[in-house]
């Protein structure tokens, strides 16, 4: 039994050539491909992801350190001021003016000891909003305007409240004090009774030069809140202006920046595990644009922002040190190259060089050459073929060629229709003026040209729908078809736009033309699939062409003209005049 098999399979061997280079590349792979794939693996993945995540985690506590260490002064004194005796007196009761004195005294002694000397105050009771800037513009003036409820933009307020005792940051643009800011928002509280909310302000884009940027190529460091809303970046098109007083979908997050949703799983369980624990780090890989990058996560809870920091590794880690490894895998493969190389000449290139040099000879007329190979696989029997073959070639190629032709005079026919309306497109009438132009110049005659479209074709596609505005282009068609000379060449120059070209032509023939295709459009309405009539005119402008004038000048001229019809009222023919048209014409009217 066993004696059987392997005779059946010697003999299977023997007969595909499929199964025999197969068989022979599996085995140079398999000798030289899996101990340098393990190799490379191994020392790639460890090395690129021991040193990557190393230097991810001290990247992030750097930039921890460098930026966010900046903002926790801040929230510091802005939380002291929330908490003064003062301001808690005077938020508490406001109407009372010697408390307003002393609370304002006190926001003005915190000014000038805020990074950006400037404040803000929302009283809950009354929605006043007391703003001064490091230039003290309104010393006396503090009070800039009140909160509304109902104005989404004094949405911040009513949102940061809800969330309690402590400081929230939010990227914002205040629309009434025309600044872009790192807002410092710090609740005030008297036990459970919210009084409002103060704070200070950092320049966004000084924010970003001396927190975000870097100098280090392949690392992009970013800010986002507890929701993954970005609040910091060097590229500032990213940033998440307004977050507090967006709906979750219409965040700009750095989970948009990851490609797959695996991996902004894994960006999102990396948040949360850091904030699990302020001062833990996280460092994984994620795809972003089709790369891989290292991304570094980490936490401060006391501002509820993480620090994100992207590592493009082939940027960082110096690749030079796998050029060992590169040489090693070099080598391997040239090795494997060459043995199947070798292989397959000798299976296959020689057997077909001879089978080739047969054809040839065939090719030359002499058909009574055989392919010989000899061979039982699948090249012999290809050989044995091609023989039975040769004698028809020929003749099929003969046939083919007249059957391609042919196709190819349709698709040309094709090419030049407008598939809606069964006349020519820009394109056939394009190729049709050449011609006529040349035969009217070879015997002294002039062309004209005219351009027309439908007046208010666009409110009757808006009105009444794109079908109904196919309906009114084809009967156009039609009845400008009917109403030309046969001598005559129309076609549908796009949209809504027909053009006539007039051969043997003077300024009266293109004026009769021309009343002619107006009277005829606007004569009858146009009868809807519904029973119901459309009445339709349009507006023409035309242009009696010079000596050697090209169809782009004289397009364009008659497009000055059709732009003058349409200013004059519609439902006319304007000719060309270069002294009252100029070069620049009228502007389109719709």
């Amino acid at each position: 039994m066993l004696d059987s098999r392997l005779r059946s399979f010697r003999v299977g061997l023997a007969r595909s050539l499929r199964l025999r280079v197969l068989l022979l590349v599996l085995a140079a792979f398999v000798a030289v491909a899996i101990p340098a794939a393990l190799s490379f693996n191994w020392l790639v993945n460890s090395t690129v992801v021991k040193l990557g995540t190393l230097f991810a985690e001290k990247q992030v506590l750097y930039d921890r350190s460098r930026g966010l260490e900046a903002l926790m002064r801040e929230v510091a004194l802005a939380e002291t001021l929330s908490r003064s005796p003062a301001i808690l007196a005077w938020t508490g009761d406001e109407a009372d003016p010697d408390k307003q004195v002393r609370g304002i005294a006190e926001l003005e002694h915190f000014r000038l000891a805020f990074r950006d000397r400037s404040y803000f105050l929302a009283i809950g009771g009354s929605g006043h909003y007391y703003f001064n800037d490091a230039r003290n513009s309104f010393a006396g003036s503090q009070l800039r305007y009140a909160l509304d409820p109902a104005n989404p933009r004094d949405g911040w307020y009513y949102k940061t409240a809800a969330l309690g005792a402590g400081c929230q940051l939010n990227v914002d643009n205040d629309d009434n004090l025309k600044v872009t800011k790192v807002w410092i928002n710090c609740v005030i509280r008297e036990g459970s009774r919210t009084l409002g909310i103060l704070g200070t302000g950092i320049d966004l884009t000084s924010f970003i030069h001396e927190v975000v940027n870097t100098d280090q190529p392949g690392i992009d460091t970013m800010f986002v809140d507890r929701f993954g809303a970005v609040q910091a970046v060097r590229d500032a098109s990213k940033i998440d202006f307004h977050s507090l007083t967006k709906d979750a979908g219409n965040k700009k997050t750095v989970f948009q920046l990851v490609d797959g949703d695996v991996d902004r799983a894994n960006l999102a369980e990396m948040l949360r595990n850091v904030s699990e624990r302020d001062g833990k780090v996280e460092a994984r890989f994620v795809e972003v644009g089709g790369h891989q990058m290292l991304v570094g996560v980490g936490y401060r809870d006391r501002l509820g922002w993480y620090n994100v920091t992207f590592m493009d590794v082939d940027k960082i880690i110096d690749r030079s040190l796998f050029v060992p490894i590169g040489l090693l895998l070099a080598l391997v493969m040239v090795v494997a190259a060459g043995l199947i190389t070798l292989l397959f000449k000798r299976v296959v290139l020689d057997r077909l060089e001879r089978a080739e040099a047969a054809l040839a000879e065939v090719e030359a007329g002499n058909l009574s050459a055989r392919v010989d190979d000899g061979g039982k696989d699948e090249i012999g029997r290809l050989a044995n073929a091609l023989t039975r073959m040769a004698a028809s070639v020929r003749d099929n190629t003969a046939t083919l060629e007249a059957a391609v032709e042919e196709r190819t005079e349709q698709l040309r026919r094709i090419a030049y229709l407008d598939p809606m309306t069964g006349i020519l497109n820009r394109r056939g009438f394009a190729e049709a003026f050449r011609p006529c132009a040349a035969e009217c110049a070879s015997r002294g005659l002039r062309i004209g040209l005219l351009l027309l479209d439908v007046d208010h074709f666009k409110a009757i596609n808006d009105a009444r729908g794109h079908s109904i505005g196919d309906t009114v282009i084809c009967e156009v068609a039609q009845r400008l078809a009917a109403v030309v000379r046969k001598q005559d060449i129309c076609a549908r120059w796009g949209g809504d736009e027909f053009v006539v070209l007039v051969s043997d032509c003077t300024d009266q023939t293109l004026a009769d033309l021309s009343a002619r295709i107006l009277d005829t459009l606007r004569a009858q309405p146009v009868t809807l699939a519904d029973g119901t009539k459309l009445r339709i005119t349009t507006s023409i402008g035309g242009h009696l062409l010079g000596e050697s004038e090209g169809l782009d000048t004289a397009a364009h001229k008659a497009d000055l003209a059709l732009y003058a019809a349409k200013r004059a009222g519609r439902n006319r023919t304007v000719m060309y005049d270069a002294a009252v048209h100029g070069a620049g014409g009228a502007s389109r009217v719709a």
